[in-house]
């Protein structure tokens, strides 16, 4: 208990300590959406459990400490009529050993093109983002793992577009006490900057200048940014009432490099071996402003047929102003 209390108290102080301030200042910033009906409904609070699809986004090392052998779609429908999916899809390759598939797509529909003084011009544009990904993750011992999730990157919005890689590490620790402890490095790798068509403008070089050449290209050159960072510390644990009902419980720290720290708690409830699972969290404690704050969900999963089992979760998160999202997962484990 004394350990337990060590580690409550120390993400706690890293999450109240100040930070500089970068809000909105990232590339791909899609990367720091949180992934998966579980994992949301929980309050975010996953890093320390990651036992489903969702794993290869949280935290890597989760496929092999949970030895996944699991099939996972994600759908979410999120602000501004977007549409958050998310595939994911992991195998042993040997023993101790797990590799995983996972591609994240954000995307909506056409948006009209409005120019200064011509607001009607017939044009329309698109804009999307996407991030394939490959996992792998290695079992050391039979507590601890650890993962890699190395990433290629890409917004694109008309013809412009901005290409990326990164990579994220992870560890899973199952303690001496019982409890899970699980920390997570999220987008470490090199700043992305836009190119593109719609970068090319006419220009004429020197207007005071009669007869020179008005046709010469330009570029306008945009700046570059960060990926946004996260660093995560997790612990989790789950208590047993009888022999086919658990509760578990788990705490969250996050430590973005464009915000202030924070603190998500969650809860989940299975009854009658998991055919039954409830779900309640609160996201971004002790982060002034927060735009996040409570959701809830629910779960349930079919009888074991040929050592398959059918998940199918979902969440309903309460944000502050822009409106309310709903997540759905389905997940098949082989």
């Amino acid at each position: 208990m004394k350990s337990l209390r060590s580690i409550l108290f120390a993400i706690f102080l890293c999450s109240t300590t100040s930070a500089v301030d970068k809000t909105g200042t990232m590339a791909a910033k899609f990367l720091s959406t949180d992934i998966g009906s579980r994992a949301i409904g929980m309050g975010g609070a996953f890093t320390a459990i990651t036992n489903d699809g969702s794993s290869m986004y949280w935290n890597p090392a989760g496929i092999g400490f949970n030895s996944l052998r699991n099939f996972y779609v994600n759908h979410s429908n999120w602000i501004a009529d977007i549409a958050f999916d998310y595939f994911s899809i992991s195998i042993p390759i040997a023993q101790n050993r797990y590799l995983g598939i996972n591609i994240t797509s954000v995307s909506m529909g056409e948006m009209e093109v409005t120019r200064y003084g011509n607001e009607d011009t017939g044009e329309t544009f698109s804009a999307s983002d996407h991030a394939f990904g490959l996992t792998y993750a290695l079992n050391l011992t039979d507590r601890f793992s650890i993962g890699f999730n190395g990433k290629l990157i890409q917004e694109k919005i008309a013809n412009n577009y901005a290409n990326g890689f990164a990579l994220d590490l992870g560890t899973l620790f199952k303690t001496p006490y019982g409890f899970r402890l699980g920390t997570s490095i999220s987008n470490f790798g090199p700043k992305m900057k836009m190119t593109g068509d719609d970068l090319l403008i006419p220009v004429d070089i020197d207007e005071t200048i009669y007869g020179n050449n008005e046709s010469v290209t330009g570029y306008l050159s945009t700046d570059e940014f960060d990926l946004p960072l996260v660093l995560r510390v997790g612990i989790s644990n789950d208590v047993f009432i009888g022999e086919n009902n658990r509760i578990t419980w788990a705490v969250d720290s996050n430590s973005p490099n464009d915000n202030r720290s924070y603190i998500n708690m969650g809860l989940e409830v299975g009854l009658m071996n998991d055919i039954l699972v409830l779900r309640s969290g609160v996201n971004s404690l002790f982060l002034e402003n927060r735009e996040r704050e409570f959701s809830y969900g629910v779960g349930i999963k079919s009888p074991s047929f040929f050592r398959q089992e059918l998940y199918i979760n979902y969440c309903f998160e309460v944000l502050k102003h822009l409106g309310d999202t709903h997540q759905m997962s389905i997940g098949i484990s082989y």
